[in-house]
């Protein structure tokens, strides 16, 4: 296929043009010039690219161009009904590619939302009954919104799978499959990832119809424009080995710079121990709230905190201008994440650094795994690393039981128990000792009453 020299060839109308110049595009990228074609001549497709390549583009852009001639402005919600639904795996990546669709969509007319778990429903509920043409959704809020009736998917002219791959790994097949009924037989279908493994292909030959196959790279390939390094260290010298990095000359001009754990513990604690060497990090997990994250992606993005510690929630949707370096604190247990993780820099043809610490033996496995994936061999590297001190946290507190407050004396209490008649006690005892129990009589004995004393 000609290598298109501009967006206008493809012909897109001209408030799409007018969108993407202020957004700066100027040349289409491989994918976008195979794909966009395809999607406007209303072909299903299923495209693969690396991260960062212009996918969402790929088909935003002629997704768009399909409903300019249903744009309107009428007020009535009946008059905007879902069109187009791109389905993503995780909040992030929605919120990232209703961002795009939104801003190429500036100028059209049509009417774009995005619904994602994490935050209140009821604000997405009255945004989607007053009407959108073009929705962003994760699966299993989608369906909430169907559920509740705050929106109907009878009208959807187009729909498309993004990150597929991580959405069967997520578990979110049997939504997708309930989402698929609720949309008309008739319709295009489009699919694009990163990587497609045989599950995936699977998958595409129920979901699409007779689909055109969009590879502009070897599939499940790392960019070029990424360096890769693999650093051998023992477990228990991994946080120096990340302190050594971070001071290297390789990340210390680097504003920002992601690392990936395999667990949200593991988040947590890196982040914690960064901070207590006087490096700004935080770190964004599955457990963190959608106003939190947004918060920490924002103070990540602007530079507030230099370091990001992540697992895997962030190395899909994650799209930041300037991300120079990602290391991989862990080695992730599936191959295919490393492709996304990594694909996090080296972005729209710039440059970027992707570190990966592995304990020799442990990591073996899963590193041969991911070599086997991307058709490259690692330079394994033994990385000398130095004693970083602790930070201190003060003497450690040895638990001493409170005292033991005495009870104020009482004389009455506290002296032993003398008779008051010492002779009469004696005679008493004795008497009772010589005469048996049973020819003892009984006295009666009467309750008192009313404060009274005892009758003898």
């Amino acid at each position: 296929m000609t290598q298109q020299t501009s967006f206008a060839a493809f012909g897109l109308h001209e408030s799409i043009i007018r969108a993407i110049t202020e957004m700066g595009y100027e040349t289409p990228t491989p994918i976008q010039v195979q794909a966009i074609p395809l999607v406007l001549a209303g072909s299903d497709v299923m495209g693969a690219a690396q991260t960062g390549t212009g996918k969402t583009a790929s088909f935003g852009l002629p997704l768009l161009e399909r409903l300019i001639p249903t744009a309107n402005t009428s007020m009535s919600p009946a008059r905007h009904p879902v069109r187009a639904l791109v389905l993503t795996p995780t909040r992030e990546l929605a919120d990232q590619v209703h961002e795009n669709l939104e801003a190429y969509a500036k100028y059209t007319g049509l009417r774009t939302a995005c619904v994602f778990g994490g935050v209140d429903i009821r604000t997405q509920q009255d945004t989607l009954r007053r009407g959108v043409e073009v929705l962003v959704a994760t699966p299993g809020r989608l369906l909430d919104h169907v559920e509740q009736r705050n929106t109907v998917l009878s009208q959807v002219q187009i729909v498309v799978l993004d990150e597929a791959d991580r959405m069967l790994d997520m578990g979110f097949l049997p939504d997708i499959s309930k989402i698929l009924k609720l949309l008309p037989a008739k319709r295009q279908s489009l699919m694009f990832s990163a990587t497609f493994s045989p599950e995936i292909k699977k998958l595409a030959a129920n979901f699409l119809n007779n689909p055109k196959l969009v590879e502009v790279a070897r599939e499940n390939s790392t960019a070029k424009t990424i360096t890769q390094k693999l650093f051998e260290v023992h477990d228990s010298e991994k946080v120096d080995a990340l302190l050594d990095l971070l001071d290297d000359e390789m990340c210390d001009e680097a504003k920002n710079i992601l690392v990936f754990v395999n667990s949200k513990i593991a988040c947590r604690r890196l982040a914690r121990t960064l901070t207590q060497y006087g490096i700004e990090a935080d770190a964004i997990h599955g457990d963190k709230t959608q106003d939190e994250r947004i918060k920490t992606l924002e103070a990540f993005k602007q530079g507030k905190v230099r370091v990001l510690v992540a697992t895997d929630v962030a190395a899909r949707g994650l799209d930041i201008a300037d991300l120079p370096v990602v290391i991989n604190y862990d080695v992730p247990f599936n191959a295919e994440d490393y492709v996304h993780r990594i694909g996090r820099t080296g972005r729209a043809g710039m440059k970027g650094l992707a570190l990966t610490l592995m304990c020799p033996g442990a990591d073996e496995k899963n590193v041969t795994a991911i070599e086997s994936l991307i058709k490259e061999r690692f330079k394994r590297v033994r990385l000398d690393v130095s004693s970083h001190r602790r930070p201190s946290r003060g003497p450690r507190k040895v638990y001493t039981p409170p005292p033991v407050t005495p009870v104020s004396s009482d004389p009455f209490f506290d002296e032993p128990y003398v008779p008051s008649h010492p002779e009469a006690q004696t005679e008493s005892s004795q008497s009772s000792q010589k005469t048996p129990l049973k020819d003892q009589k009984k006295k009666p004995r009467v309750a008192a009453l009313l404060g009274g004393l005892m009758r003898r």
